[in-house]
């Protein structure tokens, strides 16, 4: 598998398909990767249209060097310019699910140029501070800032650690702070109305906050967070169709 190289020994691991620009760049969730079920339905989709697409792995995540546990969302950011500016060549259409498309609104704030537009599938901006931090009771709170790490539970794993350094860090890149996001490019939201870890309204504050008028929220009454079921991989394809349309 081929490997980008970074600082200090670290590498990410990554996949690149050939095809025409833009170039469809795949940002994964937290704890996931570029084998999930949507990544590769993506990959395959981008196949059958002829346009290039690349999926890779974060620091810590997959297949790439580094340890969950130093995980941040700067670091998430880090590495997406870096397979940006140094693996992609001309524009790009970035697809980011849940907390990849908190650091796909990042990546699209810091490379307006290259950005044609955003596919975001249940994305979870600022979801260190408003589904974590503040969702907790004091107790918890305190025994982050006091071990450094708490371990949360999980519907799909093993409990997941998360450490202060995360929260933290987090804090340095919320988006919905401010009164208005400065993304500008096209920008198609599916987000499932069944969603336990994301609420749904979320993406509605979000769509508010863009600048960009180009903003479609498609909401999906029965769909989960994950939303990977056939019908929804479905939706996921006529998503990118619409943005691609008005990107080439």
């Amino acid at each position: 598998m081929p490997r980008l190289s970074l600082d200090a020994g670290n590498h990410l691991a990554y996949e690149r398909r050939a095809g025409k620009p833009p170039t469809v760049l795949f940002l994964p969730g937290f704890r996931s990767d570029m084998e999930g079920t949507k990544a590769l339905f993506l990959d395959a989709a981008c196949a059958e249209r002829g346009r290039a697409c690349l999926r890779f792995d974060y620091r810590g995540h997959g297949r790439s060097s580094g340890r969950f546990e130093d995980f941040t969302i700067g670091q998430a950011l880090e590495d997406t310019l870096a397979v940006l500016d140094r693996l992609v060549e001309g524009p790009v259409v970035l697809v980011g699910s849940s907390m990849g498309g908190w650091v796909a609104l990042l990546a699209a704030r810091d490379r307006p140029e290259r950005l044609r537009g955003l596919v975001l599938v249940a994305p979870a901006p600022d979801f260190t501070e408003r589904l974590m931090w503040r969702a907790w009771d004091e107790e918890k709170r305190a025994r982050l800032l006091e071990e450094g790490v708490i371990h949360e539970p999980s519907d799909y794993e093993e409990p997941v650690p998360i450490t202060r350094k995360l929260i933290e860090d987090g804090r340095r890149h919320l988006l919905l702070e401010a009164a208005r996001i400065p993304v500008r490019c096209p920008v198609h939201i599916l987000h499932g109305q069944r969603d336990e870890a994301v609420p749904w309204e979320l993406s509605l504050e979000l769509a508010a906050k863009l600048e960009t008028p180009h903003v479609t929220v498609e909401l999906v009454k029965d769909g989960d967070h994950r939303l990977s079921e056939p019908a929804d991989l479905g939706r996921l394809a006529a998503a990118l169709d619409r943005i691609l349309e008005v990107a080439s």
